[in-house]
């Protein structure tokens, strides 16, 4: 029989009045430990009573809120471990000492471990997910040979924390445009103050790239022209740049009408955190429409090792899809300047959308 929570016999559930006092302490706990104490709180209070209502609530908005979503696609994405697991057992030696940036749930810092590295110190920042972390290497009987680090890596202490710099820097920071998770500024701080003189990286290099594509259905959802009759055209400013997950991309089909163009070039080993903008001119081999610029990237784990969310992967990264004030039509050998500007954080492209001589430009930014 089932009761609602007005029923009577509903607070006769034994421990209730116990978690309820549990879920109020853990409503009242700061959260600057990373939700730490209040997952704790919530996590008691579910084993007195698995059905409370409050504090299933209150311990999955938690686990919103400290564990960003893609975690859970780039575990599952078999293409993208498999290439990690080849590069690390192709760079690391037997008794290196490895620094895994941004452990997750320990996925790279296991591999390295397998690989045969003598020591590795994973470094998480976020709490809950180290905590989590540690659990996963005891599961996998690897406490021995991982350490978890739940710091900023810029914080690490040689002789405190490691006891060495490290041979090996292991690293998948990036995003869907290789700038947003600051992978720049945190790899060039390990590879100058964590890691020995020539130490190896994973992964080497990556180089950013621009493509035109044609796709009506993205047109369509991002700036749908009208609603029962009605004029919606001006509310199309707020749509200039979209983020693409892997679903969106298999509902929204993005066909190519040109190649696509290296914009930047990234050392991971040694990397280069100065402002840059790179002009250049995407051609199109294809006549059709430009619905948009996509940005898509290629990464070097080890030589011969590639990861890449452009057009033809399906793995877990998006791709950004910069949008033309109107769709351009061209014709096979239309050239398309674009401008694309990073400050090693955050990316910029700006285009002609009314031809070479128009004088109309549009800068879309990634936040």
């Amino acid at each position: 029989m089932f009761y609602g929570t007005n029923h009577p016999l509903s607070a006769t559930a034994p421990n209730t009045a116990d978690a309820d006092a549990l879920v109020a302490q853990a409503e009242t706990t700061a959260l600057s430990d990373g939700g730490i104490a209040a997952a704790t709180l919530l996590t008691e209070a579910l084993a007195k009573t698995p059905d409370h209502h409050a504090a299933q609530l209150l311990l999955n908005q938690l686990h919103h809120m400290f564990v960003p979503r893609w975690h859970f696609p780039m575990m599952a994405d078999a293409a993208r471990n498999r290439a990690y697991a080849e590069a690390i057992n192709a760079k690391v030696q037997p008794g290196d000492i490895v620094l895994d940036i941004g452990a997750g749930a320990g996925l790279t810092a296991m591999l390295a471990a397998r690989a045969g590295a003598g020591h590795v110190y994973a470094v998480e920042q976020q709490p809950m997910i180290a905590e989590a972390a540690q659990q996963v290497i005891a599961d996998n009987n690897l406490s021995d040979k991982i350490t978890i680090l739940s710091k900023w890596s810029h914080d690490i202490i040689i002789g405190k924390d490691m006891p060495e710099r490290a041979d090996v820097v292991l690293s998948e920071i990036v995003d869907s445009n290789l700038l947003g998770e600051g992978a720049l500024a945190t790899l060039k701080h390990a590879m100058i103050h964590l890691a020995k003189p020539g130490a190896r990286c994973i992964p080497e290099s990556g180089i950013l790239m621009a493509q035109p594509v044609q796709s009506d259905a993205l047109t369509e959802t991002m700036r749908p022209q009208s609603a029962e009759g009605f004029d919606l055209s001006s509310f199309h400013k707020f749509s200039r740049m979209a983020q693409i997950t892997p679903n969106d991309a298999a509902a929204l089909p993005l066909f190519p009408l040109g190649p696509a163009v290296p914009l930047f070039y990234f050392d991971f080993t040694n990397p280069d955190i100065a402002p840059a903008r790179s002009e250049q001119t995407l051609t199109c081999d294809t006549e059709g429409t430009v619905h948009a610029v996509v940005v898509s990237f290629q990464m070097q784990l080890s030589p011969g090792i590639l990861v890449s969310n452009d057009l033809r992967s399906d793995g877990h990264w998006g791709r950004t899809a910069y949008l033309p004030e109107v769709p351009m039509p061209v014709t096979a050998g239309t050239g398309l300047p674009v401008i694309a500007q990073h400050d090693a954080t955050k990316l910029s492209l700006s285009f002609n959308c009314g031809g070479e001589d128009s004088g109309a430009h549009t800068t879309l930014t990634l936040q």
